[in-house]
């Protein structure tokens, strides 16, 4: 039904009204999806730049809960067991090709494990040879930053259970791969024990104004279908088109 304003007449079809309001409606939900995302990412990032100034934490032998512990700084004790070591293919570092090297570390005082990512080597001429890496013998003091790898990442292919190369770190698998009881977080290692491996950490990438900067985009792109929807149906009406006055 059309509405009138004065000299002004506002008659939008159905079809052009209901194509509008969805899409007004798919524009403002991802806006808001995409200020969730930079919620998120800003609340990470507190806790990141929180863990990085706290004092390090001990690592128990007992079982642990990852969030008392993810992008703290962490101290353990124990020995490593190489026999479980594998190796993160395409790694890069400087431009260069290499692999993260992980491998458990049995902790002092119990019988579980956490998995160490002791940094990165490069890869040799050959790809069917991985690179020797010397594992530090006896009880070592470890100090890293905790983190929690994805549980779920896509791989062209199926991982070998055989293999010690892997495209990504996934601790169920790992779990079942190795038979060890393992922490449910791993350490990016910090201190140097002699490996010859480099290791240069690097805060993640949040993007959080990029999140910001969409958000403002999907709101502008509501708010301009809606002001076209009502400038292309608002008419104005000549002389002639108004209605008579009742008497």
């Amino acid at each position: 039904m059309p509405l009138r304003f004065g000299r002004w007449r506002f008659s939008p079809g159905i079809v052009t009204t209901v194509a509008a309001a969805l899409f007004i409606a798919l524009t403002v939900a991802l806006g808001n999806w995409q200020v969730r995302r930079a919620a998120e990412k800003t609340e990470l990032r507190e806790r990141i730049d929180a863990g990085a100034s706290a004092p390090p934490q001990r690592l128990p032998p007992s079982v642990v809960n990852a969030a008392d512990y993810v992008w703290r700084h962490v101290e353990v004790r124990g020995t490593f067991d190489d026999e479980h070591t594998i190796y993160l293919d395409n790694r890069i570092n400087a431009g260069r090709v290499g692999y993260d090297v992980i491998t458990p570390l049995r902790i002092e005082g119990g019988a579980r494990c956490v998995l160490v990512n002791r940094g990165w080597v490069a890869a040799g001429p050959s790809r069917a040879e991985l690179p020797v890496v010397p594992v530090p013998r006896g009880e070592q003091a470890v100090a890293g930053i905790a983190i929690v790898p994805p549980s779920k990442v896509f791989e062209l292919g199926e991982q070998s259970p055989s293999s010690r190369v892997w495209q990504n770190l996934i601790l169920e698998r790992y779990a079942r791969w190795s038979g060890l009881d393992i922490e449910p977080v791993v350490l990016q290692q910090t201190n140097d024990t002699g490996d010859g491996l480099e290791r240069h950490w690097h805060r993640p990438d949040l993007n959080v104004e990029r999140h910001q900067a969409y958000a403002g985009q999907w709101y502008s792109l509501a708010a301009l279908t809606f002001i076209l929807y009502v400038a292309l149906n608002l008419k104005r009406q000549s002389g002639d088109e108004r209605p008579p006055r009742q008497a």
